[in-house]
């Protein structure tokens, strides 16, 4: 979205009469249901969760500090200290390693996930570094610089910063392929941006209209298809082979995230006004909503795990800006 504020101090709410997430009635038809609430509490704010699936782990970008949740129990584990506003945290499960992007720090946090414990930071030229993801292709990191307009490539294992890649607008949310190819969102510009990690270079940059602010995106790796949503409550979906627009579909407003289950042809989109969208992919160029899910105002990051085909959304009972964050937590919304 066209920020006004910080993303992890959603939506400006003060909510006084929010809903314990097992309260909350599903219509009969909606494939999914809130089925528990897990109360982290905790000062600060939020922005992106990464789920290690294998180990049940939920990693939490709070702004000092990195959260780290057992899904199972919805315990707390332990926190990793050190942070300068973090944005996003990149799973390395194999190495047994975290990346933290710090937008105030300008550089990466290299976390040991066995130990809970910083290891190191990779300095970067970028700017303000926000969406991070890992190219499986090249097992670079990247960082999408919100305040450069920028992409920084980077060599984790040897902790620098190889390459920066120069982008039309300030960039968001973005997805690797794993055959080279980056996609991501241009959040001020409204478009959506193919690049070619072999030639650090952009290939191609596409309309998004009538997306306005666009934020999260996912990808259908097998039918080459990408789900951008918006602040203005809409899904884009994007041809990747050519950037044509497939589809568009009415989801909820100011969405921070969006999943795609590839197994129960499903994508979800959480809106910061208190909903969870359910779309349906009836085939490669069509859907449909099926539902929007009450979820609680504010839920408007998510994490999928692709085996329980379980969603997690962080939100807080109280998240204004200027003033502390209350009753932070993570509803956990399972299939139905």
């Amino acid at each position: 979205m066209k920020k006004t504020s910080l993303r992890w101090m959603p939506y400006a709410l003060c909510l006084t009469a929010a809903l314990s997430a097992p309260s909350m009635a599903a219509a009969p038809d909606m494939p999914y249901a809130v089925s528990q609430h897990y109360a982290l509490g905790g000062a600060g704010g939020w922005d992106y969760l990464s789920l290690d699936a294998a180990s049940h782990r939920l990693f939490i970008a709070r702004d000092d500090r990195v959260m780290v949740v057992d899904t199972v129990s919805g315990k707390l584990l332990g926190e990793v200290p050190g942070m300068q506003h973090a944005h996003g945290v990149a799973l390395l499960p194999a190495k047994h390693q975290a990346f933290v992007s710090n937008g105030h720090g300008d550089n990466v946090t290299v976390v040991d996930t066995d130990a809970l414990k910083v290891t190191g930071h990779i300095a970067i030229s970028g700017k303000d570094p926000d969406a991070i993801v890992i190219d499986d292709a090249s097992g670079h990191l990247l960082t999408m610089n919100g305040h450069s307009s920028n992409i920084s490539v980077i060599d984790a294992q040897a902790g620098k910063e190889l390459a920066t890649i120069a982008v039309p607008g300030r960039p968001e949310f973005a997805v690797a392929d794993g055959a080279g190819q980056l996609f991501l969102n241009l959040e001020d510009k409204n478009q959506l941006v193919r690049v070619d990690l072999a030639a650090n270079k952009v290939l191609n940059v596409w309309s998004l209209a009538p997306c306005d602010g666009p934020t999260g995106l996912a990808m259908d790796k097998a039918n080459h298809r990408l789900f951008s949503v918006c602040a203005n409550g809409w899904m884009i979906v994007t041809d990747a082979n050519d950037g044509h627009q497939v589809a568009k579909v009415a989801v909820s407003k100011d969405p921070d995230a969006v999943v795609y289950d590839a197994q129960r042809k499903v994508v979800l989109s959480p809106g910061a006004e208190g909903k969870l969208s359910v779309v349906a992919q009836d085939d490669a160029d069509h859907y449909h909503l099926v539902g929007n899910l009450p979820t609680q105002p504010s839920a408007r990051t998510l994490a999928l795990d692709p085996q329980t085909h379980t969603a997690y959304l962080a939100a807080a009972t109280a998240s204004a800006k200027g003033k502390p964050v209350e009753g932070f937590g993570v509803l956990v919304v399972s299939p139905r």
